[in-house]
């Protein structure tokens, strides 16, 4: 297991392993209680475990005091054709309300900004819920700005489904996909 020294005494941050499934829904659930959306998570440890670990679709950091994980961040990478490059995407960060207060999500962004840097990549971006200032003054204090011009779409459930069943992959393949 790796751990990532820090400028906080007592906490580390270290890589999250298969064996961390079962926590790293714990942090979901929490953020998902925070966000006002514990309705909307629908993942297992079963699920967590297949798309980070088996198919490593995202990567995860646990954030420990005192030996104790007391936050988390997962992300993965995007791309960026205006760049040419990369980017990481973080999806979750997440310190639990005890643990606050101590710079412990700085030195988790500091992390995840070096190791942007480190890869080679050309951003860091998150999405944020407008109604979260406590969260808004935070990235402001790091020196992360909003994006202006731009709103997220999504597709999920019966649209998305809908959408991607009007051709089979199979058709689609055969036109070069």
């Amino acid at each position: 297991m790796e751990y990532y020294q820090t400028k906080i005494e007592n906490f580390l941050i270290r890589q999250a392993i298969p064996e961390d499934a079962g926590l790293i829904l714990q942090f979901v659930r929490a953020l998902a209680e925070y966000e006002k959306l514990a309705d909307q998570v629908f993942a297992t440890e079963e699920i967590l475990r297949e798309w980070i670990f088996e198919k490593q679709r995202a990567e995860v950091l646990i954030g420990e005091l005192n030996g104790r994980p007391v936050g988390f961040m997962l992300f993965f990478y995007n791309f960026s054709t205006f760049l040419g490059r990369a980017g990481i995407y973080l999806e979750d960060l997440y310190v639990r309300p005890e643990a606050r207060g101590k710079g412990l999500g700085k030195e988790m962004l500091r992390l995840l900004s070096a190791l942007a840097v480190e890869r080679g990549c050309g951003r860091l971006e998150w999405s944020c819920l407008d109604w979260n200032e406590p969260s808004i003054r935070f990235y402001r204090s790091l020196g992360a700005k909003p994006v202006s011009g731009w709103t997220v779409y999504r597709l999920s459930g019966e649209a998305l489904y809908a959408l991607g069943n009007e051709k089979s992959l199979s058709e689609e393949r055969t036109c070069g996909f």
